[in-house]
């Protein structure tokens, strides 16, 4: 088997590294903007706020996947 590496095609390593590279980077970035909101002491709605602007573009890469998913792409 030709082009594989421990059974996976290249496109299959690239799949998982996009899903669960790119998901795991998503998680540290919403680490990152808890993180800014505890230090800047923005309460309960600038941490909303923070969370609703900073986190919009995960949305996006989120709600690709799931419709995806739903539609079984």
């Amino acid at each position: 088997m030709q082009g594989t590496i421990f059974g996976y095609t290249e496109g299959q390593i690239a799949q998982f590294g996009l899903t669960f590279g790119v998901g795991a980077f998503i998680l540290y970035m919403l680490f990152i903007v808890l993180n800014l909101a505890r230090e800047s002491k923005a309460g309960k709605f600038g941490t909303f706020i923070l969370f609703l602007v900073l986190s919009f573009g995960m949305l996006g890469f989120l709600a690709k996947n799931v419709i995806k998913w739903v539609l079984g792409l």
